[in-house]
């Protein structure tokens, strides 16, 4: 009987240490069968309104429904439709995408005494090619370096292309990459330019704007490197 009483405390024990270490990392809202949460998160009202969803700041089937759909498009996990920091960080950096327009370097931050350039802002996850002040192509959504790989600032030279490249570090491939730092390099990856949380130091872009990179940009082009990524 004894050992009954103390097996039933030790797992009570562990249920009340592991309940609020699910609650801190966002992992314990309850899930329907769907594999959906039925919890409001933090962000519900931005990220109802960000779906075209009603806004009302609880959570639905047709909310869980839509944003879990996003979340598995973008590669946000875990994909259980939560209203979380991650997600609306997600959406808000779009939002923010979507204001620049057709005007990305309004600042003068990237420069125009270079001739053609390719300019690209960690801040906002965009990159364009500009040849002095006249816009040639973009602005895009790219993924820079994540936290300890950050993608390096400043004035580069692209140096080397491989137009069928393959990482000696990571054994992946790089398709149209263009070094400009070290080992880093414009290329195409097949993932979401939006999936968190970022690249290994490289500018992942979609094989189509690689693809126009590659036939815009020669050896010796200038690139330019500024700002820092949301989360570095």
């Amino acid at each position: 009987m004894g050992d009954i009483r103390r097996r039933g405390a030790v797992a009570l024990g562990l249920t009340a240490l592991v309940a609020p270490l699910a609650l801190a990392l966002g992992t314990a809202p309850a899930q329907a069968a769907t594999g959906c949460t039925r919890s409001t998160g933090p962000y519900q009202k931005q990220v109802e309104k960000f779906l075209h969803l009603t806004v009302d700041g609880r959570q639905s089937a047709t909310d869980c429904k839509a944003v879990k759909a996003f979340q598995t498009k973008h590669g946000i996990t875990p994909n259980i439709g939560y209203a979380g920091p991650v997600t609306w960080g997600v959406m808000d950096l779009m939002n923010k995408q979507r204001a620049v327009g057709k005007n990305p370097n309004k600042a003068h931050k990237c420069p125009t005494n270079k001739g053609r350039i390719a300019c690209v802002n960690l801040t906002l996850q965009l990159s364009w090619i500009q040849d002095g002040s006249r816009l040639v192509y973009g602005p895009v959504p790219v993924r820079t370096g994540r936290n300890g790989y950050e993608t390096r600032t400043g004035l580069k030279k692209i140096y080397w292309r491989h137009i069928n490249h393959v990482s000696s570090i990571y054994h992946v491939p790089m398709p149209y990459s263009q070094f400009f730092d070290g080992g880093q390099a414009f290329h195409s990856v097949n993932l979401s330019m939006w999936n968190p949380p970022g690249s290994h130091g490289c500018v992942n872009m979609t094989r189509a704007t690689a693809k126009k990179y590659w036939s815009l940009l020669r050896k010796g082009d200038d690139v330019f490197v500024y700002g820092r990524k949301p989360g570095t």
